[in-house]
């Protein structure tokens, strides 16, 4: 496993992220609790996971799983850089969700009670709240830091202006800010290459995409298509982008890889992409991609993926003039 700086911090994470969301809807807690085991036997030190993952059996679900598995051995709270979100409703409560100073404090409460842990690592806005004043999320960020409940403060889902004004905010506090930005990027959906990640880039943001392989599109036909992939959305996507996906299988068994392997690569050849996340739904998913680290993609390569998945264009000021 190869690791990368978490942004402009000095905290050192894994370029392969663990991602939770199927613990618990898809993946029962003894299935977790062995990718987790084995993750960590790789060198993965990067685990990812949201107050609201738990699907139909209930907000913290997910959360919850992965506090007994810390629980089962203590001492693996030590090799984990940890990382949880906070924003979507946790209850019918009107104010039981966004990024209200009030919710914050009380969701990471909740967090940390949930995953048994005294702190978090990296504290994500799981999306941007318009309602909030920037000024009121660094109150409430701040605080929890002062409380050595929190050590870094990331965001997700948010655009590329809203990076700048919190990170600016930041700065006119002389304060080290935001490290991170979660956000979708893959080889089909670039759009992050036109503001999100030139704002990451200039405020020294890692960017963590999620939803590497397009939802499974980009996992090639021979790969487990369960899921989402079933759904009659991908089988339509599928079905449009079948001359583009067929291109990349044919390019990726040219170099002796799988079009997952490929993809994930892809993503950690970009500049500001720290750490991609993986969420394998079993543990033979997670070990067929544990070497993509070590795949180096030559720049004749970069360019024959960039012919079959056109990028954005010139950014971030296509249109500036």
């Amino acid at each position: 496993m190869k690791y990368r700086r978490l942004g402009k911090s000095a905290l050192q994470v894994s370029e392969l992220c663990l991602g939770t969301m199927n613990f618990g809807p898809r993946t029962t807690t003894a299935e977790s609790f062995e990718i987790l085991n084995e993750a960590m036997l790789s060198g993965i030190n990067f685990v990812d996971t949201a107050n609201q993952y738990g699907g139909e059996l209930g907000v913290g679900t997910t959360e919850t799983i992965l506090g007994q598995w810390f629980a089962e051995d203590p001492s693996r709270r030590d090799s984990v850089i940890l990382a949880t979100k906070v924003h979507e409703p946790m209850s019918e409560e009107i104010n039981d969700r966004g990024l209200s100073a009030r919710h914050i404090q009380a969701a990471c409460d909740a967090s940390l009670e949930r995953l048994g842990v005294d702190h978090i690592d990296l504290y994500q806005m799981h999306h941007i709240d318009r309602a909030a004043p920037i000024e009121e999320i660094w109150q409430a960020m701040e605080r929890l830091i002062a409380q050595g409940k929190i050590t870094y403060v990331g965001t997700s889902n948010f655009p590329g202006w809203a990076i700048a004004q919190a990170s600016e905010k930041a700065i006119a506090k002389q304060q080290l800010g935001l490290v991170s930005e979660q956000g979708l990027y893959n080889l089909i959906e670039r759009r992050a290459e036109m503001e999100v990640l030139p704002a990451c880039r200039a405020y020294g943001l890692g960017l963590i995409p999620w939803s590497p392989l397009a939802g499974g599109l980009l996992a090639g036909k021979s790969s487990d298509a369960t899921g989402r992939r079933q759904s009659d959305d991908m089988k339509t996507a599928a079905a449009d982008r079948a001359d583009q996906l067929t291109q990349f299988e044919t390019l990726s068994e040219s170099l002796g890889e799988t079009p997952s392997v490929v993809a994930l690569a892809w993503l950690l050849h970009q500049e500001g992409v720290v750490s991609t996340i993986v969420g394998p739904g079993n543990k033979a998913q997670l070990t067929s991609v544990i070497k993509v680290p070590e795949l180096y993609l030559s720049e004749e390569t970069l360019a024959k993926i960039d012919e079959i998945f056109p990028p954005c264009g010139p950014a971030p000021e296509a249109y500036a003039w």
